[in-house]
């Protein structure tokens, strides 16, 4: 599945992290040990796994390419869904993948602890640092390590049209509350009812919601109807990259209505746990920002390039790689 719906999914609320969120479209898992490209191989073979929309495309090539830079035999793998590579994984048929803190923590919360656990008792929240101390408590257990979480976000937000904000001075979300507007949130219907959209805009940051527009979650329609006047409010992601050809600005969620869904890679302990290895990786970590994220996706989304050379560009940009 895409970007997009990977965080309409996020948006379906606790309970349906645990089964929307582990169903990302692809093809099946290869037996990604018996391919390799690229690298000398002098520090053995690794497989980095990618779900099938852009982002995770992406990431996993920004991995593989800094993985061979120091030497290491790498392939890259899709796979259908998250029910299928977490697992693999576990048992080492896969090495990396690229992951998101808050989801990963709470599909794991369900798996160890039950389908209702996410909705009962959520472990991941609007603090990077506590939803990957929960992740970690959840995964080591199951033989793997989470790297440390970068920058990058990719997450349910919120926009405006630039006039509306300037005309009424708004920032944050709670800018927005505070200043007393009735606005009408193009999003999915099931924003109404889910407890990061509707509801919970009025519940953390007192925002008046008159109504949801359901044109979807970040499509063209939805902010086009913000940018018409139609809609004041449009919830998309924090790496969507055509808010500002849209002539629209995003809110800060200053109060951390959303889960924290940092990117970082998560590896197999046993074949991947390696100082090296997170040393290679958190070469992106630090520099990847939420902006250059959505560049990336736009280059490849909009422009029709290829994930691995949206990649190698980058990396070459930021000097992480041939060094």
């Amino acid at each position: 599945m895409n970007r997009i719906s990977r965080a309409t999914g996020a948006l379906l609320g606790a309970a349906a992290l645990a089964v929307s969120l582990a169903a990302c479209g692809g093809d099946s898992l290869e037996q990604g040990k018996e391919k390799t490209s690229g690298g000398s191989g002098g520090k053995g073979a690794l497989v980095v796994g990618a779900a099938a929309f852009t982002e995770s495309k992406v990431l996993a090539e920004l991995y593989a390419q800094l993985l061979r830079d120091e030497g290491y035999t790498v392939s890259v793998t899709t796979v259908k869904n998250r029910e299928l590579y977490e697992p693999a994984l576990e048992k080492g048929e896969i090495d990396v993948v690229p992951e998101y803190a808050a989801t990963l923590a709470e599909f794991l919360n369900a798996k160890v602890n039950g389908p209702k656990a996410p909705e009962e008792k959520p472990v991941a929240s609007g603090d990077v640092k506590a939803t990957v101390d929960a992740l970690r408590k959840l995964a080591e257990p199951r033989g793997l390590k989470v790297l440390e979480a970068g920058g990058a976000v990719d997450q349910n937000a919120f926009a405006v049209s630039k006039e509306f904000a300037e005309k009424n001075k708004l920032k944050t979300l709670s800018d927005l509350g505070a200043a007393k507007l009735k606005v009408k949130i193009a999003a999915g219907d099931e924003c109404a009812v889910r407890p990061f959209c509707a509801p919970g805009l009025k519940k953390t940051y007192g925002i008046d919601v008159a109504g949801v527009d359901p044109k979807g979650v970040g499509t063209p329609q939805a902010k086009q109807a913000v940018k018409d006047g139609v809609d004041q409010l449009v919830l998309t992601t924090t790496t969507d990259a055509t808010v500002d050809s849209f002539g629209l600005v995003f809110l800060e969620d200053d109060k951390q209505l959303q889960n924290a869904d940092n990117v970082l890679p998560v590896v197999n302990a046993k074949e991947a746990g390696t100082p090296e290895v997170a040393a290679a990786l958190g070469k992106i970590t630090e520099v990847l920002t939420t902006a250059d994220l959505a560049e990336l996706n736009r280059k490849v989304d909009a422009e029709r390039a290829k994930p691995e050379d949206v990649a190698a560009a980058y990396l070459k940009e930021k000097g992480l790689v041939g060094k």
